[in-house]
């Protein structure tokens, strides 16, 4: 856990670093995801930083916490709004502060807890270990808005085997949450990883799979690009079907950006 714990502490680090270097106008630009700025971004991991270190130390305020989100979410009040309202009156070095303050806080939490133990969260409840891995993929896919935004390239690092294991392990998921049938088939997913290691999931095979970089695939899963814009290669009929409308977070079925409209190359 304490392995796990210190790749998510570097990877809000990463972010926050390059959250340090923004000037105001910067933290006010719209980003392609949603037309949310980077201030909306940190925000938002902010807010579910502070719920999920009420998560892994006191349920009942969170059960209390979740209650009230709720309330607000039936309104038809949007994320970004609640998250305006709880955050509006932090400019973004406040905001960066607060968040550095909260993610800290999570980390350490985390790094004490047997891996195995169970926190609540929005929907079923979840081991510790799921808990900090979804956490690092959340802070991967926002940070990937804000990077895109300022148009820096992001440094691949070998902390994407997490992300790429949900990405793996969620492909059940991305139909049952569209209501489709579940292929009996998995896709063989080779992906080569930043480190020049091959990383595999599931039985392979040469005519269902998904090959390419681990950057890529992230990239896919977390809807941060459109398969068409990356080079991953794959094949077969459950892989077609997979990888455009692949979701690896939970909530509502979304939907990544059309081809084209995130096609950035550095």
């Amino acid at each position: 856990m304490k392995e796990l714990c210190a790749d998510l502490l570097a990877e809000y680090q990463a972010l926050a670093e390059l959250a340090a270097t923004m000037s105001p106008a910067q933290w006010d630009k719209k980003t392609q995801f949603y037309g949310w700025t980077p201030w909306d971004e940190i925000a938002h991991l902010c807010f579910f930083d502070e719920t999920g270190l009420l998560a892994a130390t006191d349920a009942a305020a969170f059960a209390d916490n979740t209650r009230e989100l709720q309330q607000e979410l039936d309104k038809g009040t949007e994320i970004s709004a609640i998250t305006r309202k709880r955050f509006g009156h932090l400019d973004g070095a406040q905001l960066l502060a607060l968040w550095q303050e909260r993610f800290n806080a999570l980390v350490t939490a985390l790094a004490t807890m047997d891996p195995k133990a169970r926190l609540p969260w929005y929907g079923p409840m979840m081991s510790a270990r799921s808990f900090a891995t979804a956490r690092m993929m959340e802070t991967w896919a926002h940070g990937q808005d804000v990077y895109d935004c300022l148009g820096v390239r992001r440094p691949a690092t070998d902390r994407l085997k997490h992300i790429a294991h949900i990405g793996a392990t969620t492909f059940g998921w991305t139909f049952v949450n569209r209501k489709l049938p579940v292929p009996e088939v998995k896709p063989y997913i080779a992906l080569r990883a930043p480190g020049g290691d091959t990383w595999t999931w599931n039985e392979a095979s040469d005519r269902d799979y998904v090959r390419g970089s681990a950057e890529d695939f992230c990239l896919v899963v977390t809807q941060r690009r459109n398969v068409r814009d990356t080079q991953l290669e794959y094949a077969g009929d459950v892989a077609s079907a997979w990888l455009p409308i692949a979701q690896c977070f939970a909530g509502p079925p979304a939907h990544g950006p059309a081809p084209g409209v995130r096609a950035i190359h550095y």
